[in-house]
């Protein structure tokens, strides 16, 4: 047995079942297709991002340690040139002018920010002086050799010619150059993902720092050269740097190159632009970049937020001479034009896709409709012939093969039945006519058959009914007896003290009588045409505030409120007391299904049916848990009970008493809230039982 069973739209249709046998392989096959295709070109077009990243984070390495090795051969250069050496020896008199015209020339030919000579002991001999430099700036003393170049002094380079990175305090520079602070206090701007700020400026230098020893023929150090490059704020370091990497028409789509050298984590110079015309120099990386290069030494090549936009980007730690991590090289380049790219790309092969699909579809369709074609007329006569078309007939089909034989078997065939449907047609009328002879005679004999039938059942119950409240009658009648001559003995006996407990005895009389009547009741139900009730004109609000003070000492045993919305303003023909005993009987099942207290709600409305007949209707709800449907539809059976100590027949002797005067009994569950409601309906003017519908909507009667 097959376990997978096709939808409705394509078990019911064979064409749809060709154009699905077509187009399921398209269906399946090109998608997976795409969405494979997509997802490598996704992977491969981010590994040829990072690719090309990387290899510009190689160039701009490059290029910053080829400045370094510039630097560091141009101050040995300068340090082993016989001019200086010259000028510090052959020339005593001017030995300052001439030292220093050496270093101004040194400096300005290799670039550098600052060019100074100290002698072995770290006192300054000469400095260069900018040319732009004022006259006080050119006058002014040399400090001493700041401890931070001394240390680099005392630890060459290992392959004693690079220059090296050096992170030097505001004074340190300033004994160094004095026109070079103004480019420090660099002001941290607030920047989106970095680590919290634990400073506002940034004060330090990075400086690119070399050193050589000055000697004599003896091979005696006479004095040290150290020269450098500061890098704060130094734009045409940083913009050289970006035009090496990413050389005008570089990058595709639009997209744009940048570069940056940052101090700790933050941008000293770069060519990323804050605003249109304002650098980022301030600014800060974000803190999954810091953890990562600064934190942990490793070189980042990934997606990156650069201030304000997303790059592909390559970070990577710049070391000082004590190999400590003091900043990073970045190089990177706008990811969003080659984003579009790719999204231009995916949008592309889906247009092939919908193509490829519409095509294979269209081809598909008309290979299928020679064969799908022949099936439909053939379902269509079939049809037209279940609608009573008994004519259709399918016709001449151009196709010669097995549907063209088949179609043609079908008009022979629906020829054969028309022929044999005209017979059936003869025989059905002939036998319609006898059948209905028949059925009429059954019908008038089932009829009586019921009838009697009800009758026989009806009588069989009240029989046996009667022979058992017979029996019950007599049992209790003689308790009853004795039970009121008690009472009468004991107000002989009592004599006039009798005269405080007049108004109990009273009411154990009246609770006597009503027990004598109930028994009574019991034998009207029975043999109802023996006995006869005196019929009143009640007001039935009244008769329910006689039966709440009846009932009072349960409410107050079990803390249950009354609520009472009386409303009717119609009298009702029945027996006081049969009232009485119903509404008592509703009030001690209310009052039942609360143990734990709860509400008891009497309702009372004017009601009228659908004759325009008037009456009252009362209804006794209570707030407990319901009536379940098994309990609904064996609630007014004799002997039925849901308690232990009940022995079933309140409610049915109830309903016996109400349908005696035409009225009805009800019992559901209430709309408003949890609980059960019990409804009793009431004519003003008594009905005969036989003229109104019971429970069950059929004719009434005891």
């Amino acid at each position: 047995m097959s376990l997978w069973h096709p939808p409705r739209w394509l078990a019911g249709s064979v064409r749809n079942k060709l154009l699905a046998m077509a187009l399921l392989p398209l269906l399946l096959a090109f998608p997976l297709l795409v969405l494979a295709l997509a997802l490598w070109s996704n992977v491969a077009y981010d590994r040829l991002l990072i690719t090309k990243v990387r290899s510009d984070l190689a160039v701009a390495h490059g290029y910053f340690d080829q400045v370094l090795g510039e630097l560091g051969t141009g101050t040995r250069g300068v340090a082993d040139s016989r001019a200086l050496y010259a000028a510090l020896l052959h020339q005593p008199d001017d030995h300052a002018s001439a030292v220093v015209g050496q270093l101004a020339l040194a400096r300005e030919r290799l670039g550098l920010d600052f060019l100074l000579l100290y002698d072995p002991e770290g006192r300054p001999l000469a400095r260069a002086v900018p040319v732009r430099a004022g006259t006080g700036e050119a006058n002014a003393p040399i400090p001493l050799m700041p401890s931070a170049l001394g240390e680099a002094v005392q630890t060459p380079p290992p392959d004693g010619a690079r220059a090296r990175l050096l992170v030097l305090e505001p004074e340190a520079l300033a004994a160094l150059a004095p026109h070079l602070p103004p480019r420090l206090g660099i002001a941290l701007v607030a920047t989106r993902n970095a680590a919290p700020a634990t400073r506002d400026v940034e004060h330090r230098a990075m400086v690119m720092l070399a050193t050589h020893p000055v000697k004599d023929q003896a091979g005696q150090t006479i004095a040290v050269l150290a020269g450098g490059l500061l890098l704060n704020q130094n734009l045409d370091f940083i913009d050289h740097i970006n035009r090496i990497v990413y050389p005008e028409g570089s990058l595709p789509f639009g997209s744009q190159g940048t570069a940056t050298l940052f101090l700790d984590d933050v941008r000293i110079t770069t060519n990323v632009r804050l605003f249109q015309d304002q650098r980022a120099i301030g600014t800060r990386v974000s803190q999954t970049v810091r953890e990562a290069v600064l934190g942990r030494g490793q070189t980042w090549l990934d997606r990156a937020f650069v201030v304000n936009d997303w790059y592909v980007s390559a970070y990577e730690p710049l070391l000082d001479a004590r190999g400590q991590r003091i900043g990073m090289l970045y190089v990177g380049y706008l990811e969003a034009p080659f984003r579009l790219v790719r999204y231009a790309m995916l949008a592309v092969m889906g247009l092939i896709f919908l193509g490829v699909m519409a095509l294979s579809a269209w081809f598909s369709l008309r290979w299928a409709r020679s064969i799908f074609q022949p099936v439909q007329r053939m379902n269509r006569t079939m049809q037209m012939v279940e609608q009573g078309q008994s004519d259709a007939r399918v016709g001449d089909i151009a196709a010669r093969d097995e549907l063209g034989a088949l179609a043609g078997h079908l008009d022979e065939l629906l020829d054969v039945i028309d022929e044999k449907t005209e017979a059936l047609q003869q025989w059905g009328e002939a036998l319609d006519h006898k059948v209905a002879e028949r059925t009429r005679e059954l019908e008038a004999s089932n009829a009586s058959l019921q009838l009697a039938q009800q009758q026989l059942v009806k009588s069989e119950k009240l029989a046996a009914i009667g022979q058992l409240t017979a029996s019950i009658a007599h049992e209790i009648n003689n308790p009853i007896a004795v039970m009121q001559g008690n009472l009468d003995l004991m107000r002989e006996t009592l004599g006039p003290s009798v005269a405080p407990v007049r108004a109990e005895l009273r009411l154990l009389d009246e609770q006597v009588e009503r027990m004598r009547i109930i028994v009574t009741q019991l034998l009207q139900y029975a043999r109802p045409t023996e006995y006869a009730g005196y019929v009143e004109t009640l007001e039935l609000n009244r008769t329910v505030e006689d039966c709440l003070v009846l009932v009072g000492h349960l409410l107050a045993q079990t803390g249950i409120g009354v609520q009472r919305d009386l409303q009717a303003t119609r009298r009702v023909g029945c027996n006081r007391q049969e009232l009485q005993q119903v509404v008592i009987n509703l009030m001690i099942n209310a009052i039942q299904a609360m143990p734990q207290g709860g509400v008891l709600r009497l309702v009372s409305r004017d009601w009228a049916d659908a004759a325009g007949r008037g009456g009252v209707r009362l209804c006794v709800q209570d707030s407990g848990t319901g009536l379940s449907a098994e309990v609904r539809e064996r609630l007014f059976r004799p002997f039925y009970t849901t308690k232990n100590d009940g022995n079933g027949l309140g409610l049915w002797i109830s309903q016996g008493l109400v349908e005696r005067y035409g009225g009805q009994i009800s019992a559901d569950n209430r709309e408003d809230g949890p609980g059960a409601s019990f409804c009793v309906t009431l004519y003003t003017e008594p009905q005969a039982p036989e003229a109104t519908p019971t429970r069950d909507g059929r004719p009434g009667g005891t």
